[in-house]
């Protein structure tokens, strides 16, 4: 039998500050033209928190607001305010800057995050009060030290400043003298991938009604990489936010491939409970500082809000099929080989047709697709397209051509098996997964029988391969617990096994008297 999801949860973290510090795009705009017209423009162009709540994208990531609705709502959206806009929704939550940075040093187990001693106390009542933050981490907030041993740490140690609402408010040392991959640079990337992450994995495990001590393994699927010079790219992310998040029982590895990680580790999680290895796995992620305004520049230039100033987090729990839950069908996987080649209709091809023909499905048969979610609001002004319909097109195209729809029907096509993008571009984090929340209850109440999650990855970043990658699964309805294999309990198997050994054995018993 299938493994089943048990439950999917998406946070964000509205990191204003973070986006201005430490986005790759700012940061390198300060090395190469330090007294840029944007550098100097960009601070008014942040959004507060509220502003950032009340996004009609980012309500719909966190579980306000279904896709369905957010497509009817004309976009752009940056110029829209979404009334009853809820800090936290079905799926997790907002964060604010402030708690995070509480939850950034909270998740650090070798003291390199310090904050400054006022501003804890300013916010750490505040911090403890979120329903989803347990004591044990409310608990691990230090006391913080003064602004001078902060501004020292950051002037003469080389540490990396944090700041809010433009001011000082901690730093992150780093965690050697010489090792790069050490550096406090990294330190902070790392932390905040991995305290996003935590807080997917306190939600995710709420949202699945089972114990944290039931989950036996964990697959971090981010975009960073922890190490040493030895091994810059080692891990163990996974195991790491897993132990903050109280994940006692786990154990864990990371999973790397760029955009499509995160449908390759919920499709390895789905095979490791199917096989028996373990009985309940969580796929997490959390977010990319190094993305925060990343297309920074072309919002501004054209008078528009830096809308990617949140951090993005999701995790998924896969469980044993029993009886609830929507099933992951292993038997239905798209794969992007070696051999696939680049082409849009080679990649559609691999990645959606190939796995439906072993079953004789039609591309229509597929009720919804999730493949590159991405919020059209921030990739339109940057050139670079509505991303989600981009695909949709090419998936309508390849069915047109099957003689699965006709031409003319191609943008009903569209309409009805595609959905508006909504989720931020931390790259991993719109490949495929923000559907799955949505896709459970969808599947649930009868709206959608199978959806497609799609996850694509550029492997020639890495400078190591110019190949593309890609890979995709389908969800579908519940269709029995593990156990009623053709109406058969497990015990009345073990049981029926055990007759047919002593029935062979006497059978053993009474040849062997008759030869004599």
């Amino acid at each position: 039998m299938n493994s089943v999801i048990k439950g999917a949860s998406y946070v964000l973290i509205h990191t204003p500050d973070m986006l201005v510090h430490n986005g790759t795009t700012q940061t390198t705009e300060r090395v190469v033209n330090p007294d840029s017209a944007y550098l100097k423009e960009l601070p008014g162009k942040l959004r507060s928190y509220e502003d950032a709540v009340s996004y009609y994208p980012n309500q719909t990531y966190i579980g306000n607001l279904h896709p369905g609705k957010l497509g009817e709502i004309p976009s752009p959206w940056y110029d829209k305010t979404c009334e009853n806009a809820d800090r936290y929704g079905k799926f997790g939550e907002i964060m604010p800057q402030e708690e995070f940075l509480l939850l950034l040093q909270a998740s650090d187990m070798f003291g390199l995050v310090s904050l400054e001693a006022g501003f804890v106390r300013q916010h750490r009542e505040a911090f403890a009060r979120n329903p989803i933050i347990p004591e044990a981490i409310a608990a691990r907030i230090a006391e913080g030290h003064d602004d001078a041993q902060i501004k020292k740490l950051v002037e003469e140690e080389d540490a990396e400043p944090l700041y809010h609402m433009g001011k000082l408010a901690g730093c992150v040392r780093k965690a050697h003298d010489i090792d790069i991959n050490l550096s406090s640079h990294v330190m902070l990337e790392n932390l905040a991938s991995k305290a996003s992450s935590v807080l997917a994995l306190l939600y995710a495990v709420r949202n699945s009604g089972v114990n944290a001590e039931e989950v036996e393994y964990v697959i971090d699927c981010s975009e960073e990489a922890c190490g040493d010079m030895n091994q810059r790219g080692g891990g163990n992310l996974a195991k790491a936010a897993a132990e903050i998040a109280g994940l006692s029982g786990a154990s864990g590895s990371d999973m790397r491939a760029f955009c499509a990680a995160p449908v390759h580790a919920i499709i390895e999680a789905a095979s490791l409970v199917k096989s028996g290895a373990y009985k309940m796995v969580a796929v997490t992620s959390g977010g990319s500082t190094a993305k925060l305004g990343m297309n920074g520049k072309d919002h501004v230039k054209k008078g528009i809000s830096a809308l990617e100033d949140c951090l993005g987090g999701f995790s998924v729990v896969i469980g044993q099929n029993d009886g609830t839950g929507c099933e992951i069908n292993l038997d239905m996987v798209g794969r992007h080989t070696v051999g696939t080649g680049s082409s849009p209709q080679a990649v559609i091809t691999s990645l959606v047709t190939d796995p439906l023909d072993k079953f004789g499905l039609k591309v229509t048969d597929i009720d919804k697709f999730s493949p590159e979610m991405q919020n059209p609001d921030i990739t339109k002004p940057a050139g670079a397209g509505d991303v989600p319909l981009a695909n949709y097109k090419m998936i309508g195209a390849l069915a047109a051509k099957r003689g699965d729809i006709a031409p003319k029907d191609l943008n009903d096509f569209v309409a009805s098996h595609g959905m508006t993008g909504w989720a931020p571009t931390q790259g991993h984090i719109p490949s495929g997964a923000p559907y799955i929340g949505y896709a459970i209850d969808d599947i649930k109440e009868g709206k959608v029988k199978k959806a497609m999650i799609i996850g694509k990855g550029s492997l020639f970043l890495g400078r190591m391969t110019n190949l593309f990658d890609g890979v995709s699964f389908v969800i579908q309805p519940n269709g029995g617990k593990t156990e009623d294999a053709g109406g058969v309990s497990a015990e009345e198997i073990r049981s029926m096994i055990a007759k047919a050994m002593r029935n062979f054995a006497d059978g053993l018993l009474l040849g062997n008297g008759a030869h004599e």
